[in-house]
């Protein structure tokens, strides 16, 4: 595989945890970026496939909005009964 450079900026901070976070997990900062960019591109959205959102998926109706949830919310946890 032909391999290329990259110049990317971040701050320093930023850069600091993660050279710290490579070396505590025996890896560098190439090997840490180039497998990130490897999943952006090869693999789904990991959540997707989370059992949780398998079972919830298609539970409620494409008609509900996130108001009619804080509206049901609001009436089943209402404190003033």
């Amino acid at each position: 595989m032909e391999k290329t450079k990259l110049t990317i900026r971040v701050p320093r901070d930023l850069l600091a945890g993660a050279k710290r976070y490579a070396s505590e997990n025996n890896t560098t900062l190439t090997r840490l970026v180039s497998e990130y960019l490897r999943r952006l591109t090869t693999e789904r959205d990991p959540l997707s496939d989370a059992p949780i959102v398998q079972r919830l998926s298609g539970v409620l109706s494409q008609d509900i909005s996130v108001e009619d949830y804080r509206e049901y919310l609001e009436l089943k946890y209402d404190r003033q009964a």
